[in-house]
């Protein structure tokens, strides 16, 4: 079966999140299903340096009005189709905001662009080469079938994948000509409360909806968590999937780590003693026994840094450390920051994004925070488990899925491999964290736990295998 993957981000390409993760390693776990993905992807700078020489599949004079090219190479693995168009992507800043952290005006366009390229590559453009299905994710790809569906070329079955609902795509009516669509789909298919919304578009028009955990799946059929798209999510409920993130294990594995400090598995965990003192360094932290909690995060409401701020203080004084590493919004950066400040040696920070770093956070410390207030399905969690770092998670979402609570049964049957906490205020977390300090003064207890996590499957195999089977059963409906 041949797949195209849409995706504005390609992990070891470009990555701000877990979607580039996500994208990256499905394509990889479903190889052994006989499943051939090409994965086009947006031609940053940081992209068109990293593929060297490629070769030219495609030609465009004028991509809704630009030029462009689609460009095919070999990567680490994965078969990559870069769309190569400099008016769209050749810029300074990130893949969606300036160096000033502020939104392209021009988003629509330039992800409206990726997803016309979808549509004309599932349409047969590339000779020689047309996928039987096409994978689209988030937002950034959503168009790809609604360019799909008003086209006149034969369909081709789509799955759009949410990876996070909060983030849908919405624009103002007035760019809708410039999208080249027929009048008619903006009521069929984008109209969205007066505006238009890319991830409506997509919600409406793939012929499967799938999300990054079964919890997730059912949540985002709530007000709560649907974020206005709750209702239209109801009205295609018998088309929507939660299939649980894996992570790549290869890239991930303490034993073989080139990142941390000293590489180890469940059988020798002594050994990460050298990343905790590397760890320690890093940040200015005590090497004293207390536990190091870390946080690997954007530092945002939705990722409940706004607790972790208030919280902090308490951290400290309770003997515990914390090692931050993200960014996000100002004043969320800034009051962390400050806590920093106040507890020199307890509380240390890095603000930024740093691959490196973030595997020896997973190595080093005790036990990672993850107080999320929604969480579709998480990945750091997942690393935390390979690498027997206790996660201390909100009960929600995929961190619901993935992390068997530590109480009493649990505990007594030795299946637990972290802490869930509900609800997600600062006194839900309190208490979690009063747990994890219990837990962590009997060490052999918490030996068994980091064990436990490190026996957890979390590769892509059987979430591959899920994938292949959907895939599977979209194509014998014949859409």
């Amino acid at each position: 079966m041949n797949v195209l993957s849409v995706t504005s981000e390609l992990y070891p390409l470009i990555k701000t999140g877990g979607l580039a993760d996500v994208a990256g390693a499905l394509p990889l776990a479903l190889t052994t299903h006989d499943v051939t993905t090409k994965t086009l992807v947006p031609g940053y700078p940081v992209v068109m340096r990293a593929i060297g020489k490629a070769v030219k599949v495609l030609d465009y004079t004028d991509l809704l009005g630009e030029s462009a090219a689609v460009l095919e190479v070999e990567h680490g693995g994965l078969r990559i189709l870069v769309l190569d168009a400099p008016a769209y992507f050749d810029r300074p800043g990130g893949p969606y905001v300036d160096e000033n952290g502020v939104d392209y005006p021009d988003n629509w366009q330039r992800f409206a662009a990726l997803s016309r390229v979808g549509a004309d590559i599932a349409g047969g453009a590339i000779a020689d080469w047309k996928p039987d299905l096409v994978h689209l994710h988030d937002w950034q790809a959503a168009l790809t079938p609604v360019y799909m569906r008003y086209d006149p070329t034969p369909e081709v079955p789509s799955i759009f994948t949410i990876h996070n609902i909060a983030f849908q795509g919405n624009f103002s009516t007035a760019i809708f000509p410039g999208l080249r669509l027929p009048p008619h789909a903006y009521w069929e298919s984008l109209e969205y409360y007066g505006g238009l919304s890319f991830m409506k578009a997509g919600l409406r028009t793939a012929h499967a909806i799938s999300t990054v955990s079964p919890s997730y799946a059912e949540e985002i059929l709530t007000p709560e968590f649907g974020m206005g798209m709750q209702g239209l999510i109801a009205s295609r409920a018998e088309d929507l999937y939660g299939i649980i993130n894996g992570i790549d294990a290869v890239t991930w594995n303490p034993a073989t780590d080139p990142m941390i400090a000293e590489t180890y598995s469940a059988a020798t965990l002594k050994r990460r003693k050298a990343s905790r003192n590397a760890l320690c360094a890093h940040f200015g932290l005590e090497e004293d026994d207390g536990p190091i909690f870390c946080i690997i995060s954007r530092l945002t409401w939705q990722k409940g840094m706004d607790i972790v701020v208030e919280l902090a203080d308490e951290i400290a004084a309770m003997g515990g450390k914390l090692a931050i590493l993200g960014s996000g919004d100002t004043s969320l950066e800034q009051g962390l920051m400050a806590a920093a400040g106040r507890n020199p040696g307890r509380i240390g920070m890095t603000i930024g994004y740093n691959e490196p770093l973030s595997h020896l956070m997973q190595a080093g410390a005790d036990a990672l925070l993850v107080p999320s207030r929604f969480e579709p399905c998480g990945l750091t969690q997942l690393y935390a488990l390979r690498y027997g770092c206790i996660p201390v998670v909100a009960r929600t979402g995929g961190l619901h899925d993935t992390i068997i609570n530590a109480n009493e049964v649990a505990l007594a049957a030795n299946v637990a491999t972290g802490l869930q906490f509900s609800p997600v205020t600062a006194e839900g977390l309190r208490h979690a964290l009063r747990r994890t300090f219990r837990l962590f003064a009997d060490r052999k207890l918490w030996s068994a736990m980091q064990k436990q996590g490190m026996k957890s499957d979390v590769s892509w195999g059987r979430s591959g295998a899920r994938y292949a089977d959907l895939y599977a059963s979209l194509l014998s409906k014949g859409h």
